[in-house]
């Protein structure tokens, strides 16, 4: 028979240990009971490791697209109440000019000129609108005003049509010469030298600091939309055209039947502007439509590759709880050990 030698500090150094084990273990099933995952996944899973990776890495791309979606939407929305506004502005000039019976009366030629210019100047209000201090219909230029107060003092546009009415014509707006202009002047007048200096050239000369250029974002992962307007559009075009020519020539000193041909032709290009404008909200409402779908089917990716992580990296949350019970009596009763074999002293005997 053969005995061997067992000390008391061999036994709580044991003790000590299996203590420090124990409690490894409950921190790592403390985590795996609160968030409901395995406390080391590399060491779990192994080389299924690269795998969560690369889909938590897929869901958090998803996130972030879906997260940019939002933006977008909010900028989308913004520029849908502007175009709401800006045709609201467009239908009160169409109204006013469609609501003339009388166009000789003096007053009501004032107060018709008075009604289109504040509608105009809240026409430019609402397409100088911006979102998150970008400018809403800037195009690509989002940092720039886009389009320019004709009723401002100092405005470039204001003085090209002043000049070109006096080069054309030899006199100016409010000169009692305007009388005898005819139909035909002032179809011509309107065509070849006016519509130039708004509907062409002249709009990005006198009129706009924005870029033909629109936004566009990505909204998923292989589609792309447009997500702005330009107010280099026909509708905000034509708008400013027939608001210019009403507040320029409306209650200057025409004849009968070439104040109405003005207004005649005013309300042509008012009723394009309202179409125009119409046309991009119609644009920017399909984007929205576009945003929603793909922020479903994006969802729906996410939740897919969510059940596929999950089943990789997901616990017993009520096993790891049992488990850190288990550990947790352990551990108290290796304490309870250590104390009562600390008192094992002949010390305490002598």
């Amino acid at each position: 028979m053969k005995t061997t030698f067992v000390s008391t500090l061999a036994i709580q150094s044991a003790l000590r240990l299996t203590v420090q084990r124990a409690q490894a273990e409950m921190m790592n099933a403390q985590t795996e009971a609160t968030t409901g995952r395995h406390a080391d996944i590399g060491l779990e899973l192994g080389a299924q490791t690269a795998k969560t990776i690369s889909l938590n890495r897929d869901v958090a791309r998803l996130h972030t697209i879906i997260d940019s979606n939002a933006l977008v939407t909010n900028r989308l929305s913004s520029s849908q109440n502007a175009l709401e506004q800006m045709a609201n502005s467009a239908q009160q000039v169409l109204d006013t000019l469609i609501s003339m019976v009388d166009i000789n009366d003096r007053g009501r030629l004032d107060v018709a000129a008075e009604t289109v210019q504040t509608a105009f100047q809240n026409f430019t209000s609402f397409a100088n609108s911006s979102a998150n201090g970008e400018f809403l219909f800037a195009g690509i230029n989002t940092d720039v005003k886009p389009l320019a107060d004709y009723t401002e003092g100092g405005s470039a546009a204001k003085a090209s049509f002043d000049a070109a009415y006096l080069a054309y014509f030899g006199f100016t707006q409010n000169d009692a010469a305007a009388s005898g202009i005819t139909t035909a002047q002032l179809d011509d007048f309107l065509t070849n030298q006016v519509e130039p200096l708004i509907l062409g050239a002249g709009w990005n000369t006198d009129w706009s600091s924005a870029d033909d250029q629109v936004m566009t974002n990505r909204i998923n992962t292989n589609e792309v939309i447009d997500s702005s307007a330009t107010i280099n559009a026909d509708g905000p075009q034509k708008m400013a055209m027939a608001s210019t020519i009403v507040m320029e020539m409306l209650s200057t000193p025409l004849s009968s039947d070439t104040r109405q041909e003005l207004v005649e032709r005013a309300i042509d290009y008012v009723a394009q502007a309202i179409t125009g404008i119409d046309f991009q909200r119609a644009q920017l409402g399909l984007s929205e439509q576009r945003i929603e779908k793909a922020n479903d089917s994006i969802q729906v990716q996410i939740d897919l590759m969510s059940v596929y992580i999950g089943e990789l990296e997901n616990v017993d949350v009520y096993e790891a709880s049992t488990r850190l019970t288990l550990l947790l009596t352990q551990v108290e009763t290796s304490y309870t050990l250590t104390a009562r074999i600390q008192q094992l002293s002949l010390t305490n005997y002598l």
